[in-house]
């Protein structure tokens, strides 16, 4: 990068072409995560959920993903 370079977008209308490794990469973080993140919690930590997901008319998996994408619990 030369001074000034703000590191935005290429002005070139044709991206580079992106290594083919790095796409393999990716999934295989993405499928790591993903099976860390849905891994069975302990079985009070399931019957608790369960229960405050029947109590908001949700289910278990939706009231689940909840937590996941706000951080915190409904």
């Amino acid at each position: 990068m030369t001074l000034g370079h703000n590191g935005g977008p290429p002005l070139d209308p044709d991206p580079p072409e992106e290594d083919p490794g790095a796409a393999s990469w990716r999934s295989y973080c993405w499928r790591r995560a993903h099976k860390a993140a849905w891994k069975t919690p302990p079985r009070e930590i399931v019957l608790r959920r369960l229960e405050r997901a029947e109590a908001l008319g949700m289910t278990y998996k939706e009231y689940t993903l909840e937590i996941m994408e706000r951080g915190r619990h409904l």
